[in-house]
């Protein structure tokens, strides 16, 4: 019975306090009602927007933005954002709206772009370094095709005449020929073509070459005359072909060293092609002789040497 007493004692009292404190409450919140009227009033006059607009034009806008960057705001705002992941969601929600999306076609499309991409296109700058990098992918091909070849001489050496040599000899084997010869046979039809195009090109403008057995003649003079001229001065001019030059080979004649002459040159030739016509018997002494010369280099009197000078 006490209980309930003291409990209807406790809500009386709470309703005389919040009767006493009603009209404070009324009060404050006229006050407050009035106060924003009063600050709506104060920002809307035209003196606070002069005063803005003088402030904006003073050093404020600079002092501000060098306090933001001493104390790092940027910095923290992004720092905080990333931890969120609010940053990741806010890109992948620009970049993947439609607006960026006209924005990238329209900047691609422009004018000024087109011509920035023609220009770095067509300066000196990216043509170097492609060349640069196509130069040095080739010379990596041509340097490990090289290593295997001069790989195989050894070993084919090994395996036919079961010698073993203390040191690799300097001698070019039959795999490094083999090798630079198929190169220059492949060169060496690119130009006969090349010459059988620009003739048959001018046989056109003249109403064509007959009879046919005068074009078969030609065609078997001019491999004769291309192939053979293509051989005979690239070893007497330099001892070695654009095929001998790639797997750093070259030909001398011995004991003096030098590079064979126009006639050797020539007798050269014929031996290569009398090696090549019996199923290339003629590269078979390559692999039994000393210095492995074939059937061309005893006729010449000639070798066939890895270029080690040259780079």
């Amino acid at each position: 019975m006490a209980a309930e007493d003291d409990e209807r004692l406790s809500d009386l009292a709470d309703a005389v306090g919040r009767a006493a404190f009603f009209p404070a409450r009324a009060a404050a919140r006229a006050w407050r009602d009035q106060l924003e009227e009063a600050v709506d009033d104060v920002l809307s006059t035209p003196e606070l927007a002069r005063v803005i607009d003088r402030a904006l034009a003073g050093p404020l806008p600079e002092e501000i933005a060098r306090s933001v960057v001493r104390h790092r705001v940027l910095d923290r705002i992004v720092a905080e954002l990333a931890a969120s992941g609010e940053l990741e969601r806010l890109l992948t929600q620009a970049l993947g709206s439609p607006q960026t999306l006209e924005l990238t076609d329209r900047v691609l499309a422009s004018e000024e772009t087109q011509h920035a991409m023609r220009h770095v296109a067509s300066s000196p700058e990216l043509r170097d370094a492609i060349a640069l990098q196509t130069t040095g992918l080739a010379e990596e091909v041509v340097g490990g095709l090289r290593s295997a070849a001069v790989g195989i001489d050894d070993r084919a050496e090994h395996a036919i005449s079961r010698r073993t040599r203390p040191e690799r000899p300097p001698y070019a084997g039959v795999a490094t020929r083999a090798l630079a010869l198929a190169t220059d046979t492949i060169l060496a039809t690119l130009l006969y073509t090349a010459a059988v195009g620009v003739v048959a090109l001018i046989g056109s403008l003249v109403g064509g070459i007959r009879p046919q057995w005068l074009v078969g003649t030609f065609l078997a003079v001019g491999w004769i005359a291309v192939v053979g001229s293509y051989f005979v001065l690239g070893w007497s001019a330099a001892g070695q072909t654009f095929g001998m030059r790639l797997l750093k080979l070259r030909v001398l004649v011995r004991p003096d060293a030098r590079v064979p002459s126009v006639g050797r040159s020539i007798v050269r030739l014929i031996g290569l092609v009398l090696s090549i016509i019996p199923l290339f018997l003629g590269f078979v002494p390559i692999l039994f002789t000393e210095r492995r010369r074939g059937l061309a280099d005893y006729m010449a009197g000639t070798v066939v040497l890895y270029d080690e000078s040259q780079p």
